[in-house]
């Protein structure tokens, strides 16, 4: 692993946790229509952290905790809107940005913690991001990877023309499946074809999910690539959700997120960002961008030989030593 350096405090990376096991799973019914799923493990006295899903749609799993020591942490994992085992599946109603707020901060009331710690990738730093601008008192730091700013411009670069020069045969793919008069506008083209319950909304699903999975990682890794394949439910459920948040720019007005009335909320919160030099998804120059609104509290960590996956290696280990380090640290 390479990091790059910059930050001026070190970080040290560490070994993942085996998976742990949940020592409480509920539901929760947030809306006439939405119910969620959340679990806990690790440590039932330990440091309250929250997982934040990406996608958005993906859901969570077991494996989410791998950044935890299971001593230290009271670890939190919550579906969000139609997302894993929160029902009904895929479902675009009542589901917004500020749906899914309100939701963490419901959660965070059921489990009765005061402060955690919100941990989110890619969309789930989105998501982290506008939870901690709208709740920076419920808030004790933050530890964010491949930061997604939900900006037309990072929308345009994965899915209108920018991605296509560097994954060309991939791109030929997702781009030759919507007719040439559609094309100005293939987010839009996509969505409208996902809307509908068919065989070719099915198709289309696997399509755009195999368009992100095969630029997510460095080395494009068939497991990744295939898991839509094996899974048409999870494929249409996360394609549908994605397009959905993505059209709408997540609900928020362009850069919102970074805009000073709302980094001046979460300035005083310690962060770290770990971002892969080569992601594609979500590329090094958003985390910049928020590290140059944010200030001094940011630290920020570049991993040279790493693309968007939370899995690649050095990401991974960065990830879990930014853990332990507030875990270590900080105090609430």
């Amino acid at each position: 692993m390479s990091a790059g350096k910059l930050a001026a405090v070190p970080l040290k990376g560490g070994e993942a946790y085996p998976p742990d096991t949940p020592y409480n799973e509920q539901t929760l019914a947030v809306s006439d229509i939405h119910t969620i799923y959340f679990s806990q493990s690790g440590n039932p006295e330990g440091k309250p952290v929250v997982f934040i899903h990406g996608g958005p749609g993906v859901g969570t799993s077991a494996k989410d905790t791998a950044y935890f020591n299971p001593a230290v942490y009271r670890i939190v994992l919550v579906d969000q809107r139609g997302a894993g085992k929160s029902t009904p599946a895929g479902e675009l109603r009542e589901n917004t940005t500020w749906d899914l707020v309100s939701d963490l901060e419901r959660v965070r009331g059921v489990v009765g913690v005061d402060k955690w710690l919100v941990f989110g990738g890619s969309w789930g730093s989105t998501l982290a991001l506008a939870y901690a601008e709208t709740h920076p008192d419920r808030t004790a730091g933050l530890i964010l990877r491949g930061v997604y700013l939900s900006r037309k411009k990072e929308l345009d670069f994965s899915y209108q023309d920018g991605a296509s020069h560097i994954f060309p045969e991939q791109w030929d793919k997702f781009y030759s499946h919507i007719p040439e008069e559609e094309r100005h506008d293939m987010m839009g083209a996509y969505y409208r074809r996902l809307l509908r319950d068919d065989d070719e909304s099915l198709l289309t699903a696997k399509i755009w999910d195999q368009w992100e999975d095969s630029i997510a990682k460095l080395i494009p890794d068939p497991v990744l690539i295939a898991r839509t394949e094996e899974d048409p439910r999870f494929a249409r459920t996360l394609a549908r959700i994605e397009a959905h948040y993505f059209v709408n720019l997540g609900f928020m007005a362009d850069g919102f997120l970074v805009a000073e009335e709302q980094i001046s909320k979460v300035r005083h919160i310690p962060v770290i960002v770990v971002q892969g030099r080569y992601d594609i998804v979500c590329p090094a120059v958003n985390a910049y961008d928020l590290k140059r609104a944010w200030g001094d509290s940011f630290r920020m960590y570049i991993v040279d030989d790493a693309g968007h996956s939370a899995q690649e290696p050095g990401t991974r280990r960065l990830l879990v030593g930014a853990a332990d380090e507030f875990g270590a640290t900080l105090q609430w």
